[in-house]
């Protein structure tokens, strides 16, 4: 699915999971400066929309998330994760109730995978599950913002921004009145500045919770049984992740980024020692200049200089060892 938002002077398309909306409208600096004093929005009509209505719906929701949502009071925004057995991260959930409704926002592409498991645990709960992305897109206004939110739509309102779960014709009309429109490129950025892990590219078929700070703003150490809770609960109380989030200043003296899987080691081992880590989101950003999130192994010192590639990086905790 294309954004009609492509058709916006200077947009080019943005790749990977991103296909679908613009990267950048041509200048990548304007927009992240714009998106940090709180103008202008983000297309990401390309995310997936999901809505879970029923009377149980919080109840039922609550059974098989990683957060506490029986309770969640209307309009106030939360994130989730559903985990494997062995505890290692299937899915990210961005969620809002409106009273009467959840809505979920997830990575493009992974709604239909996360529909088919919630239908699977249905059994007598008074639930509806609808995928909406061909009916909804979702607009991201940056904190600070002062736009007007069309009336009648869903805001899921966080620390960084607004997410609008808009009517997906009203797209172009909603640019329009609140442009100027930034692309991936710049939200990403503000993303990476933030420490802010993302399903798919901080996370592989291993990753737990606990390696990327997720403990507390998306899992709730207090609530009942959900699947892969055993994994939680033993490594928050009897040892520690294998690895760990950190974020990393890279030398700016580099044309090129390097890009998410190039391998990290300690620069005092040089280019042929061990391998640490990887890289996972790498940015340009207006003020830091070149950065990246990266996932290193619990035991690298937190003051020992990096090398990502070729490129020496300097890193800044995240996730305590």
């Amino acid at each position: 699915m294309k954004s009609p938002l492509l058709s916006l002077p200077g947009a080019v398309l943005a790749e990977g999971v991103d296909d679908g909306v613009a990267a950048h409208y041509g200048d990548l600096f304007r927009e992240q400066r714009a998106l940090a004093d709180g103008n202008g929005f983000v297309d990401l009509s390309h995310r997936g929309v999901i809505t879970v209505s029923g009377s149980d719906r919080l109840a039922w929701l609550h059974l098989l998330l990683t957060q506490h949502v029986s309770e969640l009071p209307v309009g106030e925004a939360t994130e989730a994760l559903v985990l494997s057995a062995n505890g290692h991260i299937e899915h990210a959930l961005y969620l809002v109730d409106d009273g009467t409704t959840t809505w979920i926002h997830v990575e493009p592409g992974t709604q239909e995978a996360l529909i088919g498991y919630l239908e699977s645990m249905k059994f007598f709960y008074r639930v509806e599950v609808a995928d909406r992305t061909d009916e909804f897109a979702l607009v991201h206004l940056p904190a600070g913002s002062i736009a007007e939110v069309p009336e009648g739509v869903v805001v899921r309102e966080t620390a960084h921004g607004r997410d609008l779960f808009l009517p997906r014709p009203d797209l172009e009309t909603f640019a329009a009145e609140h442009g100027p429109a930034a692309g991936t490129l710049a939200y990403e950025a503000l993303r990476v500045e933030g420490h802010r892990p993302r399903l798919g590219f901080e996370t592989d078929h291993r990753t737990i919770p606990h390696e990327l700070g997720w403990i507390g703003s998306a899992v709730h150490l207090q609530k009942g049984c959900y699947r892969g809770q055993e994994t939680v609960a033993r490594v928050q109380n009897l040892g520690k992740p294998p690895r760990r989030l950190v974020f990393l200043h890279l030398d700016g003296s580099d044309v090129h980024l390097p890009p998410p899987g190039t391998e990290i080691r300690v620069a005092a081992d040089g280019a042929e020692g061990r391998k640490i880590g990887v890289i996972t989101t790498s940015a340009r950003h207006h003020e830091l200049g070149p950065v990246a999130l990266a996932v290193v192994k619990r035991n690298v010192p937190v003051d020992a200089p990096l090398l990502a590639g070729d490129t020496a990086a300097a890193q800044e905790t995240v996730v305590e060892p």
